[in-house]
C-alpha cells in the first residue's frame, strides 16, 4: 500500500510540474530533461511512470480532461436550473482560469496543433473534444434545441474561440462577448413553439 501511495504521489508531482512548464512553454518547448530536473526526480522514475514524452503529455491531458470537464459542469450548475441558463453558466469557467491561471489558452488545442496525429497526446486532445461536445449536445437538447448537435457545434467554437483570443489578446472581455453570443445562439436555435390557429 506505501508503495502504491508513493507511486501515486510522485506520478503527481510529475505531472503537476508538466503541466506549469507545458502551460508556460508549450507542449514542444518543453523536454523530458527539464521536467526531471523541475520535478526533482530520477531520470529512471520518470520513465518507470511514462515511457515516453508522449505518454506523459497524454497522461497530462486526460488529467486536465477530468478536471476541466469539472469546472464547466460545475460552472453550469450553479448558473441556474434551466439548461439554457448553464449554457451561458459554463462560460464562466473559462473566467474561473483565466483568473486562476492567466490567458495560458486551451492545452488541447495546443496539443491538436503540436502533436503528430496518430500519437497518445493527439487522441487525448480528440477525445477531450468529442466528450465536451457530446455534453454540449445533450445541454442543447435539454435546451430545446431544434438541432442539438448543431448548436453544440457553435458552442464548441465559442468556447475555443474565447480560449485562442484571450490568449493572443490577453483580454478577458472576449469571455463575455463569448459568453452573450451562446445565449443569442440558444435563442436562434430553438424549436419554434407549434403555431395556434
Amino acid at each position: 500500500m506505501a508503495t502504491r501511495v508513493r507511486k501515486t504521489n510522485t506520478e503527481q508531482k510529475i505531472l503537476d510540474t508538466a503541466a506549469g512548464l507545458f502551460h508556460r512553454y508549450g507542449l514542444r518547448g518543453v523536454g523530458v530533461d527539464q521536467v526531471i530536473a523541475e520535478s526533482g526526480v530520477a531520470k529512471s522514475t520518470l520513465y518507470a511512470h511514462f515511457r515516453t514524452k508522449d505518454d506523459l503529455i497524454a497522461e497530462y491531458l486526460r488529467r486536465t480532461d477530468d478536471s476541466w470537464m469539472d469546472r464547466l459542469r460545475a460552472a453550469a450548475e450553479a448558473a441556474g436550473t434551466s439548461p439554457a441558463e448553464q449554457i451561458a453558466g459554463l462560460f464562466d469557467a473559462l473566467l474561473s482560469s483565466f483568473d486562476r491561471h492567466g490567458f495560458f489558452g486551451c492545452p488541447f488545442i495546443s496539443a491538436a496543433v503540436e502533436a503528430e496525429p496518430g500519437s497518445r497526446a493527439h487522441a487525448a486532445a480528440t477525445a477531450h473534444t468529442r466528450r465536451r461536445q457530446e455534453w454540449l449536445t445533450g445541454l442543447s437538447r435539454e435546451a430545446g434545441a431544434e438541432d442539438p448537435a448543431a448548436l453544440a457545434g457553435h458552442l464548441g467554437l465559442l468556447i475555443d474561440g474565447a480560449l485562442a483570443s484571450g490568449r493572443l489578446l490577453q483580454d478577458r472581455t472576449v469571455v463575455d462577448a463569448a459568453k452573450a453570443a451562446a445565449s443569442d445562439a440558444v435563442r436562434s436555435h430553438l424549436t419554434p413553439a407549434p403555431s395556434r390557429g
